[in-house]
Formats: structure tokens, C-alpha cells, sequence
């Protein structure tokens, strides 16, 4: 480490001593000053972790014309480093590969210790693959504040978080993190085992001078990222869990499918069709029920088709009961009804 820097960690912990003696509990060192990836005009990354709320006061932002060089001072409660430690995102350095420089508080440096193999378990664990498809749908987002952007420099800032949460997505995936600045991010993406396709991907959508290009750019990095981090689940067979999933279905929207074709109600028999398609759809991801694509065949000028693409596929469902040994529950009349419901 080189004076400059020694003597900015030793201000911070003179300065600590003097306004906020019981606030400063460790300080950590990483990025470029610790990884020997510096460069003449690299500032200092540092982990100052602070106790309370006093603490806050010694972040500061400054310059040194004799380095042109300039630093920020910014300091971490514990709260965001649980936070970090949950792997919401794959910029993990400052959490797991600060080198720690002093320490105060020994609690402090315990807790850290714990955080950073709570992120390794995680990283190492089934749960990554959750975080890595909630950075996708957050990708989504901003693909969507793109396509709603009119400027050029707004769809290129959603861009920007496109390509940031798509490229944690698959970083955390593959169980990793971002272990060094901005300017070895494609290393350490093609570090991975993915297609050239998807670093190329990056690369045109930050040359793009083009919205309409720029935003299909962005939805093919999307579609690309979010195929290679599915992770198809074992489904189940279907079996007696599905009892009453027929009947729901049938009580939730037959007949308002059919008033609605009635009613000329184009409105109703869409919602209404939706919801018996996202049904079938959540069903479908846990239970090996086939292929149920109402809304491909859903006719929005003739409702009355839709009545009939209704009753087809609960027939079509009718024959999962029937796999999984379950009979649609049904009366002739309600004294029927009463007398069977009251005899179980």
C-alpha cells in the first residue's frame, strides 16, 4: 500500500477518534489497491464500517491536484452488508475480499466473518438461482422503462440497468461474484461458461446510437441471459394434491366466459380467459399436466368460440383427474350435495 493511501485509513481513524470515538469499528481495503490492479490515477476502495449513526460523519468526497487523483470516502453500517450478504446482486467485493487494515471492534470484524461465509453458503446453494432470476425480472424493469423512454441518453440509462442486473444474473448463477472493477468485468464474464453471443450482446448495445436497435439489443440480452440461467424443476406426477383445482376452475370462470359471450363483453371473456390460462400455467410448472396454451387460440372477435376454447381445455384437464385417479365432484341437485357434504 502506498503512503498516500496510509495516510487517508490513518486520518480516518484519527479523525474517528476525535468526533465519534465509539462509532469507527474496522476498515478494509479492496479493489484496485489491493488486487494490484492499480494504475497511476486508481483511487482507494474502503470498507470503513461504522457502529452508529455518528459514523456517517467522517464519509467525504476530496481531490489532490499534486495525483489529480480523486477519492470517496464513503462508509457501511452493518445493515447494508447483511444486505450485500443476502446476494441481491453480484458486486460483492467490498463484503468478501476486503483486506482488513484495523480493527476496533472485534464483534464487528466477528460479524463480518459470519456474513462472508453466509454468502459463500448461499452462492454454493439453491437459493443463488432465486437471486439470479430476481435480477432478471428486475432487468425486465428496466427493459420496460426503455421501451417507454423517447430520448436517446434515457434508453441508454435504462440500458445501463439492463446490462448491470443481467450481468449479476449471471454471475450469481454460476455461484460468483464480481471480484474486480468495471474494466475486467468482461474478463470475468467470459470467465464463464457462456456464449460469446452474450458479451458481443453488451458490447453493440453500448455502441448503439440507435433506440429502435438499442432496445432490441436489450431484449435479446434479456431473452439470452434468462435461457441460460432456466433451471428446469422436477415436476411432480399428477396425484390427489390436484382435487379441486377442476372444480375451481369451473366455479372461477366458466360460466362468466359464457356471459360474457352473452354480454358482448370482450373485456370479461379476456380477463376471464387470462385467468383460467394462469392457472393452468402455475399448475403446469409444478405438475407434469402437458401443454395447455389457451390464449394462443383465444378468439377476441367471436366470444362465443371462447365459451367453446373454455370447455375443451377443462375437458383436456378433466383427463389429468382421471390420471391421477380423481373424479370431478358433481351433484344432480343441492339436497345431493348437502347430504354427501354433511356425511364426510
Amino acid at each position: 500500500m502506498n503512503t498516500v493511501n496510509q495516510k487517508i485509513i490513518q486520518a480516518v481513524i484519527d479523525k474517528a477518534n476525535i468526533i465519534c470515538p465509539g462509532s469507527l469499528t474496522l476498515i478494509g481495503i479492496y479493489g484496485s489497491a489491493d488486487t494490484e490492479d492499480e494504475y497511476e490515477k486508481s483511487d482507494l476502495d474502503l470498507l470503513i464500517l461504522i457502529e452508529n449513526d455518528e459514523g456517517w460523519k467522517l464519509g467525504t468526497g476530496f481531490i489532490l491536484d499534486d495525483r489529480k487523483i480523486g477519492y470517496d470516502i464513503y462508509c457501511t453500517n452493518l445493515s447494508g452488508l447483511r444486505y450485500d450478504a443476502e446476494c441481491h446482486h453480484a458486486r460483492l467485493s467490498k463484503l468478501m475480499d476486503s483486506r482488513i487494515v484495523y480493527v476496533k471492534n472485534q464483534d464487528a470484524y466477528d460479524e463480518l466473518m459470519t456474513l462472508r461465509a453466509q454468502a459463500k453458503q448461499l452462492l454454493n446453494s439453491e437459493e443463488r438461482f432465486q437471486r439470479a432470476y430476481e435480477s432478471v425480472d428486475k432487468a425486465k424493469i428496466a427493459y420496460a422503462n426503455a421501451c417507454l423512454c423517447e430520448g436517446l441518453g434515457q434508453v441508454r440509462m435504462e440500458a445501463y440497468g439492463v446490462i448491470s442486473y443481467i450481468s449479476d444474473a449471471v454471475m450469481l448463477y454460476h455461484g460468483k461474484y464480481f471480484t474486480r472493477g468495471v474494466k475486467r468485468t468482461f474478463e470475468e464474464l467470459a470467465a464463464l461458461p457462456i456464449d460469446d453471443i452474450f458479451i458481443q450482446l453488451i458490447q453493440k448495445a453500448i455502441s448503439c446510437k440507435d433506440i429502435d436497435q438499442l432496445r432490441d439489443l436489450l431484449k435479446h440480452l434479456i431473452l439470452y441471459a434468462e435461457s441460460h440461467i432456466r433451471k428446469e424443476k422436477p415436476k411432480a406426477k399428477p396425484s390427489e394434491s390436484l382435487s379441486g383445482t377442476y372444480e375451481e376452475m369451473y366455479s372461477n370462470w366458466r360460466n362468466k366466459v359464457e356471459e360474457a359471450a352473452q354480454n358482448a363483453d370482450a373485456f370479461a371473456s379476456f380477463m376471464n380467459m387470462c385467468s383460467f390460462q394462469l392457472m393452468l400455467s402455475e399448475i403446469a410448472e409444478e405438475v407434469e399436466i402437458g401443454s395447455f396454451s389457451v390464449m394462443d387460440v383465444y378468439v377476441p372477435d367471436s366470444l362465443e368460440d371462447n365459451v367453446k376454447i373454455f370447455d375443451k381445455y377443462l375437458q383436456k384437464y378433466e383427463q389429468v383427474y382421471i390420471r391421477a385417479g380423481i373424479s370431478v365432484k358433481r351433484y344432480s341437485n343441492v339436497e345431493e350435495f348437502v347430504a354427501d357434504y354433511l356425511s364426510q
